[in-house]
């Protein structure tokens, strides 16, 4: 029986452990690096200890995160996502510590976070992926453009051990080929130390399209339905949607007979997600699998009602699931959207500081998950997430209607925020309707910007004139 966990996280997804922990009656440790001190999840553990005077290495130091759970008598750990959650490493530590890691197993992790054996087992499972290659760094430049040219352009190169939108770079041209290739291992080699690079197809214009997984550890998987996830700047989600508004429901049970599939071709367990990729045929194609709680996983509880944190401890606790997929009826639609601590007119450079206003929007269906409070000071070495805003509507329209509302009745003062954007989406036609893909925020940038009320800017038509300028000159060099 878990009686203690320690997450190994902070931040908001670390509060949100730390309250379904009480939910359970279950005690909470939470470590925290000196930056960090002052940050919520401190706060509210039953216990913090620190690891470190380092902002980001002591929650990258598992040897020392697995010391301390032992020494507190925590039973399991709780990675989150980032730092550690996917970090097959750290996983094992914690199952030959004794310790319950609650997520899948670490070869399933390990298997899954390389995106060359995650395309190997998917396509050996008829699982439908993006026509690719294997890793490149082995090949010679001449051979890599022959395999671009044999792919077709565009293409995509990507990190095999990556994610969260860094080690990619779309290629639409063979003399970017080089550069591009050169920039992606480096960038790979930084924040995964793993300079593998492989190329795909670059599927212009998707929709991202991603299914909840619930598995537990006796072969029983279902999946809770999908989110959008289109919305989305250089590759990191903005806004998410639950279910997603523009696909058949034939469609819906196709993929997510696959996904379900693709979980039980790698024996996963716990919670995770299966991405895909649903061109303009409605053709889809495996993309990736998160093995790990996801950040935009709220609006799957609303439209579901399961709690998916409380969820991955019963099953790391060795509860057989009680549902079975006709169990999954999901009710109306749920709407995330990310609050970030962002200047939109600086190209979205981050903005931390001290918060002097705190007013989260309240209202029916409508829901805030954040580590933010008045007088905190959001430090400059994180990840520039705020806070998570999350609504709930009986019809796509009331929901989209429900976070126009909620994101005016949001006040975050005196740094600068994404909200004002975040509402100018709101009023976009195609938003509205529900029918948009990946390119939504490059193709509407303008009229964004031109429908974001910040009261902070005030040369706003020269910065909109610029955007627009860079934007066109992005556009001509992919034509030429």
């Amino acid at each position: 029986m878990i009686h203690k966990i320690l997450i190994a996280n902070r931040g908001e997804i670390a509060v949100r452990v730390i309250r379904a922990c009480r939910d359970l009656h279950i005690k909470s440790v939470a470590v925290y690096t000196e930056p960090d001190y002052e940050c919520l999840h401190v706060k509210v553990a039953d216990e913090a200890y620190r690891i470190g005077t380092d902002a980001i290495r002591g929650y990258l130091d598992g040897k020392r995160i697995v010391e301390i759970a032992k020494a507190c008598g925590a039973d399991a750990i709780h990675p989150g996502y980032g730092f550690l959650s996917e970090n097959y490493e750290f996983a094992k530590e914690c199952e030959e510590a004794g310790i319950i890691f609650i997520g899948p197993k670490s070869d399933v992790i390990r298997k899954m976070g390389n995106k060359n054996i995650a395309r190997y087992l998917m396509k050996k499972n008829g699982i439908p992926i993006v026509p690719g290659t294997e890793k490149l760094n082995h090949c010679a430049l001449e051979e890599i453009k022959l395999q671009a040219l044999k792919i077709g352009y565009p293409v995509i190169l990507k990190a095999s051990g990556g994610g969260g939108g860094r080690g990619i770079r779309v290629v639409h041209k063979e003399e970017d080929l080089e550069r591009s290739f050169e920039a992606c291992k480096r960038e790979a080699l930084s924040f995964f130390k793993n300079d593998e690079v492989f190329m795909e197809k670059y599927v212009i214009n998707p929709r991202h399209i991603e299914f909840q997984i619930l598995a537990d550890n006796y072969g029983n998987i279902i999946h809770l339905c999908e989110r959008d996830c289109s919305i989305q700047r250089r590759h990191q989600k903005i806004i998410e949607i639950a279910p997603c508004p523009s696909i058949s429901e034939k469609l819906r049970k196709t993929i997510g007979v696959t996904a379900v599939a693709a979980a039980k071709a790698v024996g996963y367990t716990n919670v995770g997600t299966v991405e895909f990729l649903l061109d303009d045929y409605n053709r889809f194609y495996f993309m990736e699998m998160n093995t790990r709680i996801q950040v935009e996983h709220p609006i799957t509880e609303e439209i579901t009602g399961i709690d998916l944190i409380t969820r991955q401890i019963r099953i790391a606790n060795g509860e057989i699931l009680d549902l079975e997929q006709s169990d999954i009826k999901p009710r109306g639609f749920a709407i995330e959207a990310r609050i970030t601590a962002e200047n939109v007119w600086k190209n979205f450079i981050p903005s931390p500081g001290k918060i002097t206003e705190y007013f989260p929007a309240l209202g029916p269906s409508v829901r805030v998950d954040s580590h933010l409070y008045k007088d905190y000071t959001v430090p400059p070495y994180y990840d520039s997430l705020l806070a998570k805003l999350i609504v709930k509507g009986s019809s796509y329209d009331s929901a989209v209607n429900r976070l126009e509302r909620a994101l005016k009745e949001f006040v975050i003062d005196d740094i600068r925020t994404t909200v004002p954007f975040l509402i100018a989406i709101t009023k976009i036609r195609e938003f509205r309707r529900g029918y948009f893909d990946t390119s939504f925020i490059e193709t509407h940038m303008e009229e964004l910007l031109e429908k974001t009320e910040d009261r902070h800017q005030e040369n706003k038509e020269e910065v909109i004139a610029a955007i627009a300028a860079a934007l066109q000159k992005i556009k001509e060099s992919r034509q030429s």
